[in-house]
């Protein structure tokens, strides 16, 4: 009889214990499979750079990647196995590949059943076209801490070679995101001539950054500078340190220099700006993989509350938004940001009707132009951005529109036919 009490004493411990776990776990499981689905209707759970592929019959559904990740919602555990949910949110550090326990996760650059073009690179990240390297996300490594470290080894690798070559610039450096930043302070640590142009201004593929927070998993050292210790940081606050290093270092960049030709002459390589020509003796790409943005070119595009793609629909709540554009993007950001329901956002585009997008994408905005969730401004062109507003010409005359953020999706310019037109090879990841 006491051995019955006791066991019965057992179960019900057990079940004291487990019985409320499972109605946790189950709780957070549905939660993400909601959140999935919200990020589906705004095509964020497609992954744009590096990320975590999961193979689902080797994971065991521990969570342990779900807890590494310090993005916070990249990946969650649904039908008891690890699930790519936001991928757009991926910056591709890889600790939850580091984490998991029995080597499910692969970080790889294509999507399952699509390929991605990977620049073929050597050890020391040099291309097939010899003295030109890759360094940053156009190579697969899309968080800073891992691009500021190549571009501190493909310099320290071309510091190895060229002690100090015969061009003025041994060094040219394409891109003065965080990876060219990197390279170039390098370059001045080894004191090689160098020179670092870009097409817009300091700071590259961060003042295309839309989310309201950036992280960085661990502090990461400058060159000629010391260690930067954010392990959160604002894109504002990112961009201030960047300017505060230039400044303390007199790095000199080339900016609003945008490079149209590379070619090869002799021993060295001619490189053509749209202000002048350089020779180098070395090139090192710091491009971003995601191209150039097409912007309107209107007065006040120039602020941080404009963007050129959306991350993360969590970072805003309750807010003004402008989202531009009638591509499949532009719909699927603005009913991203307006299925929460606490947001007012105004999709505007230039002509008449849509034309090209998923029935998907028009069913979802239909809802949400219903619910007045989303206002639609057809025949609508952006003539200025205000601090707090938006100038928007009509066929019914000039309009006001409140805002705080404007997300702007009017296509771009990819770096891949540039560089394959200067002899660069690629090879296709392929994920089955």
């Amino acid at each position: 009889m006491d051995s019955v009490i006791t066991i019965g004493i057992t179960v019900l411990l057990v079940a004291a214990t487990f019985v409320p776990y499972l109605v946790r776990y189950r709780r957070k499981e549905k939660a993400a499979a909601k959140r999935f689905e919200e990020l589906k209707v705004a095509g964020l759970h497609a992954a744009n750079t590096m990320h975590p592929h999961i193979n689902a019959s080797a994971c065991i559904g521990c969570g342990g990647c779900v807890d590494a990740c310090p993005e916070g919602d990249v990946l969650a555990v649904i039908g008891g196995k690890a699930t790519l949910v936001h991928g757009a949110k991926c910056v591709g550090h890889g600790l939850c590949a580091e984490e998991c326990p029995v080597g499910a996760i692969t970080m790889l650059m294509a999507a399952p059943g699509r390929s991605a073009d990977v620049p073929v690179l050597s050890e020391s990240y040099e291309t097939t076209q010899e003295n030109i390297y890759i360094a940053g996300e156009l190579g697969g490594m899309g968080l800073i801490k891992n691009a500021i470290t190549q571009g501190k080894k493909v310099v320290d690798h071309i510091a190895s070679k060229f002690g100090g070559g015969k061009p003025k610039y041994p060094v040219a450096v394409i891109g003065a995101g965080p990876a060219g930043l990197a390279a170039a302070l390098t370059a001045k640590k080894h004191n090689l001539d160098y020179i670092l142009l870009e097409q817009g201004d300091a700071g590259g593929t961060i003042l295309q950054y839309p989310r309201r927070k950036i992280v960085m998993t661990s502090p990461v050292e400058i060159p000629l500078w010391g260690k930067l210790k954010f392990s959160e940081a604002s894109k504002e606050s990112l961009l201030e340190a960047w300017e505060a290093i230039i400044k303390e270092t007199e790095l000199q960049v080339h900016a609003n220099e945008k490079v149209l030709d590379i070619e090869r002459v002799n021993e060295h390589f001619r490189i053509t700006s749209s202000k002048g020509s350089y020779e180098a003796s070395a090139v090192v790409l710091a491009l971003g993989r995601r191209g150039t943005p097409r912007k309107l070119g209107v007065p006040g595009e120039g602020q941080s509350k404009v963007m050129y793609r959306l991350i993360d629909t969590d970072s805003y709540q309750n807010f003004d938004l402008l989202v531009v554009g009638g591509g499949d993007s532009a719909i699927e950001a603005a009913v991203g940001l307006a299925i929460q329901g606490t947001n007012r956002v105004t999709l505007s585009y230039r002509k008449g009707e849509f034309s090209r997008i998923k029935d998907r994408n028009a069913k979802h905005l239909d809802e949400q132009v219903r619910k007045k969730t989303v206002t639609l401004m057809l025949h609508s062109n952006v003539r200025e951005i205000l601090p707090t507003e938006v100038v928007l010409e009509t066929a019914g005359g000039e309009v006001r529109v409140p805002n705080q953020y404007v997300f702007i999706f009017a296509g771009g310019e990819m770096p891949f036919e540039f560089l394959k037109k200067i002899g660069i090879e690629f090879q296709q990841q392929v994920v089955q």
